[in-house]
This record gives structure tokens, sequence and C-alpha cells, in this order.
């Protein structure tokens, strides 16, 4: 997605006084909005929006909101469609820090049940049958 990594940058902003300077000779290295990342994934996974949107709560117009940029995601609606675009756990812990949320973590127990939903592929229905049976909050019922 961008032609230098993290470090690199750090490196050209630590030894480039002029910030502005910096900008202008990286502007392709920041961030897009969310949902145009989100779009990049769609294309690039030759997904169709009407389908995640399917997958999580077809009467759900706020997931629409956010493919459009008009609204933004909660992480755990992030990581409902996420779920539904079948994306594996690398690229879900970076949708969610694109998204500027907190990864995934092991030691909380409602996201090791997403982590191991994500690791064993498995559907937003089944997520939410197993968060039930441990009585956690459903995947599908966060905003």
């Amino acid at each position: 997605m961008f032609e230098k990594d993290t470090d690199k940058l750090f490196e050209e902003l630590k030894i480039n006084p002029d910030v502005e300077n910096f900008l202008a000779q990286n502007e392709n290295e920041f961030k897009t909005p969310l949902h145009e990342y989100l779009t990049k994934i769609l294309q690039d996974k030759n997904l169709r929006k009407s389908n995640i949107v399917k997958k999580i709560n077809p009467d759900d117009k706020h997931i629409y909101h956010i493919f459009s940029g008009k609204a933004n995601p909660s992480r755990e609606k992030l990581l409902a469609i996420a779920r539904a675009m079948e994306l594996n756990l690398d690229e879900t812990q970076y949708l969610l820090r694109y998204g500027g949320f907190a990864i995934l973590y092991p030691r909380d127990a409602w996201d090791a049940v997403i982590i191991s939903a994500i690791e064993n592929n498995l559907s937003i229905v089944e997520t939410d049958v197993i968060l039930e049976q441990l009585k956690q909050p459903l995947l599908n019922s966060k905003s």
C-alpha cells in the first residue's frame, strides 16, 4: 500500500527540519480515509459491498454509511466488517490500527473469541453463537 515503511518515514522526519517539505515529499505515504481503505479491500478481494452488508445485517444502513465515509465505525462494527470480508488475523489487526482502534488482545475474553473465530474462519453467526454461549456481547449486536 505504501512505498516506504514506517521506520523510513521516522528517519526522514527526524533529519528533516522543514516539516512542510517532509509532508510535501511524502504525500503518498499518508493514510487515506478509512472508507477509502475499505473500498480498496473490496476491490483487492473482489468483494461486493452489498454481500458484506448481508453477512452482517441487511437492515443496517449504518454499514453503508461507513463504506461511503458518512459515518465512522465502532471497533466492534469494524470487526464485524472484517469478519464479513473474511480477513485473516494480520489483515484484521492492520484494519483495526488503520481505523485508530486497539488491536485484538488475547487476554481479553471477548477479543480472544474473535481471534479464535478469525483463525477458524467462522462466520459472524457462528461467532455470535460462541459469544452467546460464553455470555459475552454478540459481535453483531455491538454498534
